[in-house]
């Protein structure tokens, strides 16, 4: 499959038009001092650094084969009966239409859906990211018709509103592509009662808030999904093939009998000009997307401004970090990682001699200055003092942080004096985390284990952007460790043996797998190791607008 022609390029540099930042990014400039290069030199040469690419190199393998059959969304029958019979365009193919010529699409979770307790729903039904529409940075979210009709699965409500908080955080337009038959109702239950209409409730604060909502009906609009167009700002849709009803035509007419069209319930012509709950009439989809880049260029958003002078590559092969991403727990080398991922391979690192197991400091990733905060061993009570400490400066100079989380946990102590130290500085370093107002961007780079993982930002400490790479790990423990827990907590219960432990062990290497997680939307998606510096850089740009305020109630606490 070529992957191209839906605008997705896994291994080529992503361009996006740069915007300016109410929170005054540091982008590079010839006139500020420039930080000192780290020694990321790796022997290239051994036979330990070769293996490991190899294995890095298969799992890469794994993660585009992954990757191109979710982008044949419901199989090929579905998708020659979406454009041959019914004449439409694919989800992709939209957003490749949509989308300013020479710009790229950060396509989000695109693994989502995959291998689920009901099955796999293709990228949840859903393809959703941000591109730029007449010069603007837009969030997009698109039905997949050829996903069951493209109804909404519980995953697929999930992902929905993921890219709806992401929009409203980072004051990105939304822009709805419709083709949905509404929710898939074998699973209505899990849908309905709690998360069901929070899709309206957002566009209608995000609306109030300044932040613009638009809708292409550009298939069917059943159902739940009819509110979208009717609580968008604006909405196109397109004749024939655009349809809105909350009950189709073999709906009404199991009810009442009679027999009525689709055009004449709920066709274009019907809404754009008697019921007026679309605004824009499109006699095909390709005037309907020229119509939404008009509505786009209204919304009189400021512009961009590119970066002051050169933007230095890093002096290191970001290809190296396939074979580096192999190395486990303490003998992932970080300064190497962080080498091929900041501009000029440069780090003005913050007290480097204090805390060792915690990296910090400033640098640059595509010219935007952000602050790195990387996992260097255990997390002890000096690490995430500085953390916390680190943390805060970024936040009282608006500089965007990004985490490198590969989290080594230490082995249970009977010193309880020290461990309640432990406990406590860690939580100041949650603390601070928790309530940093800056843009907050977090790359799962080896494990992703226990508490120490909220203390490096992870998922349910609110990160702007999370992403994995193959090789990580998430859960609460290793594998080793959980079997062990295991069987204490449940040993008599279960029963003894080498079953119930296989049994235990296969169980948890599955659920800590990054492919379980991110299908369940627990990152942003799983990105390749080497392109790590174009998505830092993608996301750092859509994070640009980040509506969050500075409100600080104390200036900077020392440890």
């Amino acid at each position: 499959m070529n992957l191209q022609r839906f605008g997705i390029r896994l291994l080529n540099p992503f361009t996006f038009l740069r915007r300016t930042t109410s929170f005054k990014f540091k982008r590079h400039h010839s006139a500020q001092a420039k930080f000192p290069t780290i020694d990321g030199r790796v022997d290239v040469s051994s036979e330990l650094l070769k293996t490991k690419n190899e294995k890095g190199l298969e799992l890469q393998t794994h993660y585009q084969k992954l990757l191109q059959t979710t982008y044949s969304g419901g199989g090929e029958n579905a998708r020659q009966r979406h454009t041959i019979r019914n004449k439409k365009l694919l989800a992709r193919d939209r957003i490749s239409k949509l989308l300013d010529k020479n710009t790229d699409f950060l396509e989000l979770s695109p693994l989502a859906g995959l291998d689920l307790e009901y099955g796999t729903v293709a990228s949840a039904g859903l393809v959703t990211g941000i591109g730029t529409v007449s010069g603007q940075q837009c969030m997009i979210v698109a039905n997949d018709a050829t996903v069951k009709g493209g109804t909404l699965f519980p995953i697929g409500v999930k992902k929905q509103l993921r890219a709806q908080e992401i929009a409203e955080k980072n004051r990105l337009p939304l822009v709805f592509l419709i083709d949905s038959g509404g929710a898939f109702l074998p699973l209505q239950a899990e849908i309905f009662p709690e998360t069901g209409g929070r899709v309206f409730y957002n566009e209608a604060v995000m609306s109030a808030n300044g932040i613009p909502v638009i809708c292409i009906v550009c298939g069917s609009c059943t159902a739940g999904a009819a509110y979208v167009p009717t609580m968008a700002e604006e909405a196109v849709i397109v004749d024939k093939i655009g349809t809105i009803f909350l009950g189709g035509p073999p709906l009404v007419k199991a009810a009442t009998g009679e027999i009525v069209s689709a055009e004449d319930l709920g066709g274009a012509m019907l809404h754009s000009s008697i019921s007026g709950c679309t605004d824009y009439f499109a006699v095909n989809e390709e005037e309907a997307i020229d119509k939404s880049k008009q509505i786009v260029s209204t919304f009189n958003q400021s512009g961009s401004s590119p970066a002051k002078g050169p933007i230095e590559p890093p002096l290191f092969k970001t290809d190296d970090l396939i074979g580096l991403s192999m190395f486990d727990g303490q003998d992932l080398p970080m300064y190497q990682v962080i080498a091929r991922i900041v501009d000029g391979s440069r780090l003005q690192e913050f007290k480097k001699e204090f805390g060792v197991q915690l990296i910090t400091g400033f640098a640059h990733i595509e010219g935007f200055m952000v602050g790195i905060v990387a996992n260097n061993g255990p997390m002890t009570s000096h690490a995430a003092l500085k953390g916390a400490h680190f943390i805060d400066l970024c936040c009282q100079r608006s500089i965007p942080i990004v985490f490198l989380q590969n989290i080594i946990q230490e082995g249970p102590s009977s010193d309880g004096a020290k461990m309640g130290e432990l406990i406590k500085d860690q939580a100041k370093m949650m603390h601070a985390v928790a309530c940093a107002q800056v843009p907050k961007i977090t790359v799962i780079v080896g494990g992703s284990y226990g508490p120490e993982s909220y203390a490096m930002c992870g998922r349910s400490f609110d990160p702007s952007f999370l992403y994995t790479w193959p090789s990580a790990k998430v859960a609460m423990d290793t594998v080793d460790n959980l079997v062990l827990k295991y069987k204490s907590q449940y040993a008599e219960s279960a029963g003894e043996g080498d079953d119930v432990n296989k049994e235990a062990r296969t169980k948890f290497q599955s659920e800590s797998n990054v492919y379980y997680g991110s299908s369940r939307l627990w990152d942003d998606g799983v990105i390749l190791p080497q392109d790590t510096r174009k998505f830092l850089g993608m996301s750092l740009r859509a994070s640009a607008f980040s509506s969050a305020e500075q409100r600080r109630i104390s200036g900077i606490y020392r440890m």
